[in-house]
């Protein structure tokens, strides 16, 4: 899957501008921002429901607006709200979705798959939320997708149903599936996403595996340890060196290289880092830092 230069306008209003990633087999992509970054939209296009203003998208190699009945046969997609059938059952809804591809799975066994085989025989209309976003999951992957697009997949999900819902993605990135992943729970793309693109009034402001996301400001991750009395610190890529009580705490936006000119001053000056930890920027953190950066003109 891959995207160059997309841009979408309304009018004079640029809601998508220029963005650009790729994503590939066995990979999950967290697309991040906040309410209005351009993220719906831009999936919209992969998905062929919306027409670029410019730029150019591939799905599995082809152009989704004209990738016809076998491109769509290949793509999953798990949108914020699917109007279904409330007076089917689970069981007699999956079938029905199966039945529009070739090849399709079993019913039976996606239903085990998403942990709705208890309720396979229950109205969709009494399904609680939860159970609600199980079934939108099962009927986007009845058709063997290669490509799956999950916008809020675990939204109303309780802390158990969304752990197994996780399991389901990690094992389905194992099987092969490039997957696109929009949330606002960061600590569920913390876990699941290989890479990450921070959108931001339309533009990608931060791309990266999470933890370690480029962008117009660089993270800065912290270095601490305990020191028994006052020593002057080699010359390093330190953004500030502070104390607090008997620790030193040293930032920096270079950890690896901090960390290796204080190891290697700490064995020739024969002192000890008691304690010492190096912390990264959450996702979290980082996704604060990108989004609440002015936008560049």
């Amino acid at each position: 899957m891959r995207v160059e230069h997309l841009t979408r306008r309304y009018g004079t209003a640029t809601v998508v501008d220029d963005v650009s990633f790729a994503v590939g087999r066995s990979e999950v992509l967290g697309l991040l921002g906040p309410n209005g970054a351009g993220k719906t939209t831009t999936i919209e296009i992969l998905e062929g429901l919306r027409v670029p203003t410019a730029g150019a998208v591939r799905v599995l190699g082809r152009d989704p607006r004209r990738g016809g009945r076998r491109l769509r046969n290949e793509v999953g997609v798990v949108t914020q709200a699917v109007g279904t059938d409330a007076t089917l059952t689970v069981a007699e809804l999956v079938r029905l979705h199966a039945s529009f591809y070739r090849p399709r799975r079993a019913a039976e066994e996606v239903i085990r798959e998403v942990g709705l085989r208890d309720s396979a025989a229950m109205r969709v209309g009494r399904l609680s939320g939860g159970q609600r976003r199980r079934l939108d999951l099962a009927l986007a992957l009845v058709g063997f997708p290669s490509v799956l697009f999950l916008d809020e997949p675990t939204t109303g999900l309780d802390p158990g149903a969304r752990r197994r819902t996780w399991a389901v993605i990690e094992r389905l990135r194992r099987s092969g599936l490039a997957i696109v992943l929009t949330s606002h729970y960061l600590d569920e793309v913390q876990r699941l996403a290989d890479r990450v693109v921070v959108l931001s009034r339309g533009r990608v402001v931060g791309e990266g595996p999470p933890g370690h996301l480029s962008g117009p400001t660089a993270p800065t991750a912290t270095i601490s340890f305990r020191l028994g009395g006052p020593v002057d610190l080699p010359p390093g890529p330190w953004e500030s060196v502070s104390r607090a009580g008997g620790i030193l705490v040293v930032e920096t936006r270079e950890p690896v290289e901090a960390a290796r000119i204080l190891l290697a001053w700490a064995a020739e000056a024969r002192v000890d880092l008691d304690e010492l930890e190096i912390r990264q920027p959450s996702l979290e953190e980082e996704y604060l830092r990108l989004t609440s950066h002015p936008r560049q003109p």
